[in-house]
């Protein structure tokens, strides 16, 4: 077996929201002004990763389950989502505002769409002064005043404003209402899936001058309308410790702000390991190499490590396991 860690191509989306940060501040291969997202880590159909370092150099995530299965993804895994990969890792520019959007539940998503929901989380990796999330409406909104406030132009009215720093985290469950704002460059974790409903773009339109699709009917019976509190993550940032993060039944990620080298042993962990760098570089090794990483980069460790090490004289890093 040779699972040393293993880094990937990544896969550049322009969107009509992006900008240059991925290139400047992340140094990705971006060739337009408007590259959008940078997907690190993905198992979805027609974007599915490749090796980008080592001896598996150019084999697909799908080809690696295939090949390790239990190995790469841990058994437990395994056996809840068979030979799918279920996490998508992504880096997002947002040099305008995203549109007003929402994400299905697992169920809703399942019998309309045969997928995944989408259950996600921000991490702040750069903002610009005043940059901003709508995350959630203001207060509780009926379905009769939602649809109101759509069709007269005013659904910015209903939504919740949240300015936002580096370092800021945020758990956006499905059925929340949400956008990403203007200035924002973020590390994201999230289920493996694609769908997203889209319900206000701000009239903006293509390069084709077209206006781009929205979901309004499908939106209506995903959305939470509750007036919730609950997507401001706390937590501690201890240096050279594992600070909790987000512990939900899709992923769980811990925050590490590494001054010096520690080592961990992971051999009880019946799961893959993800490490997204968001600042600072290391080396990480386990049981069959080492991999560099730094700011903008992200590494998987395989299920069947027993030990993890992680030299840096100053680091931090994002840890996702399910």
């Amino acid at each position: 077996m040779d699972l040393y860690p293993l880094k990937f191509k990544p896969i550049l989306k322009e969107r009509l929201w992006g900008g240059t940060k991925l290139r400047d501040v992340l140094n990705k291969p971006i060739e337009s002004d408007i590259t959008g997202e940078s997907w690190e880590l993905s198992g979805v159909s027609g974007d599915i990763s490749e090796v980008a370092n080592g001896t598996l150099q150019g084999t697909s995530l799908q080809e690696l389950i295939t090949l390790h299965g239990e190995s790469l993804l841990g058994k437990s895994v395994v056996e809840r989502f068979r030979n799918e990969f279920p996490i998508l890792i992504k880096f997002i520019d947002a040099k305008q505002d995203l549109s007003i959007q929402l994400h299905p539940n697992d169920a809703l998503a399942k019998r309309r769409h045969n997928s995944f929901g989408k259950t996600e989380m921000w991490y702040i990796m750069d903002a610009n002064p005043g940059s901003q999330l709508i995350v959630g409406f203001n207060k509780d909104v009926e379905k009769t005043e939602y649809i109101e406030s759509l069709e007269s132009g005013n659904l910015l009215n209903l939504m919740n404003y949240e300015e936002v720093n580096e370092g800021d985290t945020f758990f956006i469950n499905t059925g929340k209402i949400h956008a990403i704002g203007a200035g924002v460059l973020l590390a994201e974790i999230q289920q493996t899936s694609d769908i997203t409903y889209r319900v206000y773009d701000f009239d903006r339109r293509d390069k084709d001058g077209n206006l781009r699709e929205l979901h309004t009917s499908l939106a209506i019976d995903a959305i939470d309308y509750e007036q919730k509190n609950d997507f401001k993550v706390n937590y501690q940032k201890y240096k050279d410790v594992t600070n909790a993060m987000v512990d939900c039944p899709y992923f769980k990620t811990n925050f590490l702000d590494l001054s010096k080298n520690i080592g961990l042993d992971v051999s009880q962990r019946d799961s893959f390991i993800i490490y997204m760098c968001v600042g600072g570089e290391a080396k990480i090794s386990n049981d069959w190499g080492t991999t560099d990483i730094k700011k903008g980069e992200t590494v998987l460790i395989g299920a069947s490590s027993s030990n993890i090490n992680i030299d840096t004289k100053g680091a931090k890093l994002l840890e996702v396991t399910i």
